[in-house]
């Protein structure tokens, strides 16, 4: 059977594409599609995983999706985010052998998570 190899791209409606392309580079560091080249992701874990269709992890209701981004180092990612004034959620979340997760929102109110991966090195603590 012939398989995917990766995710090659995540699209999605925005009300300011631009803006939100500008957002995610100046807080994020995700250069997106330009004239030159995509952004391109280190090697590493990718979750797919569809999830109940009322859950409430993804914060609002109508979300349909939510990104997971991988960060080296959540602790300085949520301070670096609300340094910058995003909309960061207090909790922590560690799965022992997963990692640690945290989550914000994005300026059109999309939440999104950012994970460290236990194997970055650190250990998982909260």
């Amino acid at each position: 059977m012939e398989k995917v190899t990766g995710i090659g791209g995540m699209f999605f409606r925005a009300r300011d594409p631009a803006g939100l392309a500008r957002w995610y580079t100046e807080h994020l560091g995700i250069d997106p599609v330009g004239d030159t080249d995509a952004w391109r992701q280190e090697a590493g874990p990718t979750v797919f995983a569809p999830f109940e269709a009322d859950t409430d992890y993804f914060g609002r209701m109508d979300q349909q999706w939510m990104l997971n981004f991988r960060v080296t180092d959540l602790d300085a990612m949520l301070a670096q985010l609300r340094a910058a004034g995003v909309s960061v959620d207090e909790r922590l979340e560690v799965l022992k052998g997963i990692g640690r997760f945290g989550w914000a929102t994005d300026p059109e109110g999309n939440r999104f998570e950012v994970w460290e991966p236990a194997a970055s090195g650190r250990p998982a603590s909260g």
